[in-house]
């Protein structure tokens, strides 16, 4: 069989996140929502804050008379409101979040102030400005705006935009389910005997871990050997959104995913990658799963699964925004030319700049571990010198 040219990076995405749709939804608890990516525009039931406060311990009081003095009336804390008015020459002891008593208009900090007994002036030499250390009310969001859109995936911190705008259950895409089947003759289970030209699988436990952070549930198939028939099986017996698969995707005699998708009445849409490394990486289709096939190399297999099954999970998950965002860093080492394929160097911080490994061979798995970032080089990209702007996607 000819091997197809090999496809740019940028279109395998685009005709692999086209094979995705979003699944089912349903309701969960915020706290049980993060990683999750919203399924419907979450609207604030409330303005926020709902009243104006103090952003400060002090004095709350009408600007109208400073430089004062005032005579303190009352007191206002965050959760015990001073219920009075203040009124010409008054004040009220305030404190940090607690609500703007009626009438008054400003705050002014307890570091400026001077209090004997009920009456209160401002430090001598010193001013208060209008409005001073107050929070007014719908400063942070209006009842009724958009506070988590559909689509956006839900951080720590939306989980409590999400709380504080009145929610406590979201409508989010359910788990995806993720099936993984190891190929090879050669691989054993983590931990077992090896005998000769035998070597430990690795890949799924390290694709469980990349995934671990995402809304998926995981169901591993164990290892399947080389054979056309074990593998079809394997297919056949999968009930999963996506299925991934590592080793048996490129052209040799032993490597068998392609005939076995097709043997279980599935279909290739496309393989092989211009990127480095990960080269020999397939997506098809059986019934309505999306069949990932990752290189069998675990370098290659954390390469491709960053790039092509993390965004494939938020495709599913119904996310906006699916692909991996890389950003500009300052590089620390001199670098050669790239060739045709788009490629992913391991790569650590130093002194605020990027540096590649030394050794990019994309059999070094200790290299691997010890990156804290993948730097990105486009196809024919020039030489690059140290200073130079580079293009990273953070890993850890």
């Amino acid at each position: 069989m000819t091997a197809p040219a090999p496809l740019a990076v940028a279109q395998a995405q685009a005709r692999l996140l086209a094979l995705a749709s979003p699944v089912s939804t349903h309701t969960v608890p915020l706290s049980a929502s993060i990683g999750c990516w919203a399924a419907a525009d979450l609207a604030a039931r409330h303005d926020r804050p709902a009243h104006p406060l103090s952003a400060m311990d002090g004095y709350a009081l009408r600007h109208a008379d400073a430089p004062g003095p005032w005579r303190v009336i009352g007191e206002s804390a965050a959760g015990h409101p001073f219920t009075g008015t203040i009124g010409a020459g008054e004040a009220a002891r305030i404190f940090t979040g607690a609500v703007l008593p009626e009438g008054a208009d400003t705050v002014l900090i307890q570091e400026n102030a001077a209090c004997d007994g009920d009456t209160l002036r401002l430090t001598t030499g010193l001013t208060v400005a209008a409005g001073a250390h107050v929070r007014q009310a719908g400063a942070d969001f209006g009842a009724g705006a958009i506070v988590v859109a559909k689509g956006a995936r839900m951080s720590p911190a939306r989980v409590a935009l999400a709380a504080t705008a009145g929610h406590a259950v979201l409508a989010v895409n359910r788990p995806i389910r993720i099936a993984l089947i190891a190929s090879g003759d050669e691989l054993r289970a983590p931990g077992a005997p090896l005998e000769y030209g035998q070597v430990p699988e690795s890949n799924s436990a390290m694709l469980a871990a990349l995934l671990a952070s995402l809304p998926v549930t995981i169901t591993d198939l164990g290892i399947i050997p080389d054979r056309l028939d074990a593998l079809g099986a394997a297919f056949a017996a999968c009930r999963a959104d996506i299925i991934v698969t590592t080793g048996g995707a490129s052209v040799g005699d032993h490597d068998l995913i392609r005939p076995a998708l097709k043997s279980a009445g599935g279909a290739v849409d496309f393989w092989r990658i211009a990127l480095r490394p990960g080269k020999p990486m397939l997506a098809g289709t059986l019934g309505d799963a999306v069949v990932l096939g990752l290189p069998g190399n675990p370098v290659s297999a954390f390469v491709t699964a960053w790039v092509f099954l993390r965004p494939l999970i938020a495709a599913f998950g119904g996310a906006t925004d699916c692909l991996p965002r890389s950003q500009r860093a300052v590089l620390g080492a001199p670098l050669a030319a790239n060739d045709a394929r788009q490629e992913y160097l391991r790569a650590t911080w130093h002194d605020g700049a990027v540096v590649p490994a030394t050794r990019q061979d994309s059999a070094m798995l200790a290299t691997l571990a010890a990156a804290e970032c993948l730097m990105v080089r486009a196809p024919h990209a020039a030489a690059a010198r140290p200073g130079d702007l580079v293009d990273v996607l953070p890993i850890t």
